[in-house]
């Protein structure tokens, strides 16, 4: 006999099978989670009865009877995800099928401290409270830098004033009521892909994140690293041998590192108000600096790919509107510095998820985590 809390969390298992799309009836529901087909069908059963899910149609196989088809209720409530960076926030809500249903986004002033971006995030969820169906179930936060996840803290961002040691998930569930999830941004977009992208059914791939700061999320095995101290990826920390003055690999690989080089202008310069659009106007580029920062991201992803022989690298940012060019000319790159990699080349391939794909991640995390209570 499973106890209360087994039995939700295997309800709450079914429900994301169903709402993945990876089980469409009784019987694929039974296989996925390796239940008996009486097991799963009491469970279900259960589902219907508390009014989450319902069954609709029949589909029809090849061979055997037809089966009828789950799905679940989208009215039964919304899920909300939050994800921001240095200059922008960003926020989604889906409803209980995981239907995008709602969208905001908030560009964040040069002077934007901790205060100004937790007013608007507040701002945006009571927006997205607008026309939404049923209660609020969770809320999933998409953090800059490095997460504690145990505290619910944001430990530290550099390139926000004031984020260090920040309260997240504790404020946030004492003013909404509901579950409140966290963990670093590029760890939250590693998820985006999985319900939302290209990365449904992988097991092993890494989002490559060039956006104002620079990191990785690296998925293995089907599940999300973290580390011991829940930095894993921090690589734009990284001192690069080769780089004067000290710089970091954030200097010169995140978004407004290789705009402020392909554009010619000192690193303190001002940044245009559209990052996306002005680093895509280099898309047709040739030249030395073009050739330096191809080569400059081929050798990063050749000592990382050395570590982690992942499958699929995912761009994300403003470096997509690079086109398809720029990730061959890398891959290219990387199997001439690492001539020991050929043979086990991974794919480097620009998301097909916009700028939101932080938000779907949150949103992705809030979903995962959250149980019923039947």
């Amino acid at each position: 006999m499973r106890s209360t809390d087994d039995q939700q969390q295997l309800q709450a298992r079914i429900i994301l099978e169903v709402r993945s799309g990876r089980a469409t009836s009784r019987r694929t529901l039974a296989g996925a989670l390796k239940l008996s087909p009486t097991t799963a069908g009491q469970y279900v059963d259960d589902l219907i009865g508390a009014g989450l899910m319902m069954e609709t149609g029949l589909e029809q196989g090849p061979l055997g009877r037809p089966k009828r088809m789950l799905s679940l209720k989208g009215e039964k409530g919304w899920f909300v995800g939050i994800e921001f960076n240095a200059e922008r926030v960003q926020a989604v809500r889906v409803d209980f099928c995981g239907k995008q249903t709602g969208a905001q986004v908030r560009v964040l002033p040069a002077s934007a401290d901790v205060a100004k971006v937790w007013g608007e995030i507040g701002e945006m969820i009571e927006k997205l409270r607008e026309g939404a169906k049923g209660p609020l179930l969770g809320i999933g936060m998409g953090v800059p830098g490095v997460v504690d996840l145990e505290r619910g803290v944001g430990v530290e961002y550099a390139f926000l004033p004031g984020w260090r040691e920040v309260a997240v998930t504790g404020p946030m569930e004492a003013q909404y009521g509901v579950p409140v999830t966290l963990d670093n941004n590029l760890r939250v977009i590693a998820l985006a892909e999985r319900w939302f992208g290209d990365g449904r059914g992988l097991e092993d791939y890494v989002i490559l994140g060039p956006r104002s700061g620079f990191g990785l999320a690296v998925v293995h095995g089907g599940r999300l690293m973290r580390g011991a101290h829940y930095a894993a990826g921090e690589a734009g920390r990284w001192p690069w041998p080769f780089l004067e003055g000290g710089r970091r690999v954030h200097d010169v690989l995140s978004a407004p590192g290789v705009w402020r080089r392909l554009a010619g202008v000192e690193s303190k310069a001002m940044l245009p108000a559209d990052l996306w659009e002005a680093i895509g106007g280099f898309k047709g580029e040739t030249g030395l600096v073009w050739d330096e920062v191809v080569s400059d991201f081929a050798h990063f992803l050749g000592c990382v790919q050395m570590l982690l022989d992942t499958g699929t690298y995912f761009l994300h940012g403003p470096l997509t509107r690079l086109g398809r060019r720029f990730c061959d000319e890398v891959l290219a790159g990387m199997e001439s510095q690492f001539p020991e990699l050929r043979g086990s080349m991974p794919r480097l391939v620009g998301s097909s998820l916009g700028d939101d794909a932080g938000a779907l991640g949150a949103v992705s995390l809030a979903m995962e985590k959250w149980v019923p209570g039947i």
